[in-house]
């Protein structure tokens, strides 16, 4: 690792190798937000103003970009309107609103705000690139990793990948949180017990779970992240 070299550099950097060439089920896409330009630029200004130091970071590992934040913006759990008003950063496309990025958002906030909670964590995802399922109409909606077997078994080397070099970029290995208890806890400590990337892995509620099921709970679920990221 470089030691002239930013976070933020190694972050763009491995950007630009994401890509995966592998099968795919059927009705199954692929969505790579980092091959399009204008997406990109969002990236640049993201990373460059909150990781453009050489400080470690801690962990967050959610499921796969989704159509409304990552998708669109190439930042997890950052949708366009959250990227204008609480990262100050110029969106051109539409202004999607993902309820996932407003939960995250609100944490951040109680945190200490972006600059604090981006300075001590770096969010990502167990699988780097999203999918989505196309109906008879040509509707996408999103499909994560995990939604079928044979997915999984396809993505699998492509994930172990990608985490050894989520890991090179500058982060700590005693411990890294997950986001989602069921399957994606589930396949990350199944691949951890085979690979030893991390010392502990420690499960945060998803978001998405938090805004659907127990919204009214979400100061609770706050104050829960805010004590296990302490």
């Amino acid at each position: 690792m470089s030691g002239t070299e930013t976070f933020a550099g190694r972050v763009l950097r491995l950007f630009k190798k994401v890509d995966y060439k592998g099968a795919l089920p059927e009705g199954i896409a692929i969505m790579n937000p980092y091959k399009d330009k204008r997406v990109m630029v969002c990236v640049k200004a993201f990373y460059n103003k909150y990781y453009g130091d050489n400080n470690r970071r801690r962990l967050i590992l959610g499921i796969n970009p989704g159509r409304l934040g990552a998708g669109a913006t190439g930042i997890p759990f950052t949708d366009p309107k959250r990227l204008i008003e609480k990262c100050g950063i110029p969106y051109a496309g539409k202004l999607l609103h993902e309820p996932s990025s407003v939960y995250v958002y609100e944490m951040i906030e109680a945190y200490g705000g972006a600059e604090a909670f981006y300075a001590d964590y770096y969010i990502s995802s167990v699988c780097p690139l999203g999918f989505v399922k196309m109906d008879r109409q040509g509707k996408a909606t999103n499909y994560n990793y995990f939604d079928s077997k044979g997915l999984i078994g396809m993505l699998r080397d492509f994930i172990d990948w990608n985490i050894k070099e989520q890991i090179k970029i500058g982060c700590d290995t005693d411990k890294v949180f997950c986001l989602g208890y069921s399957k994606n806890y589930q396949f990350l400590s199944q691949l951890n017990k085979e690979n030893k990337y991390f010392g502990e892995i420690v499960p945060l509620e998803h978001p998405r779970f938090i805004v659907q099921y127990k919204s009214k709970e979400k100061d609770r679920y706050i104050a829960d992240y805010l004590k296990k990221l302490a």
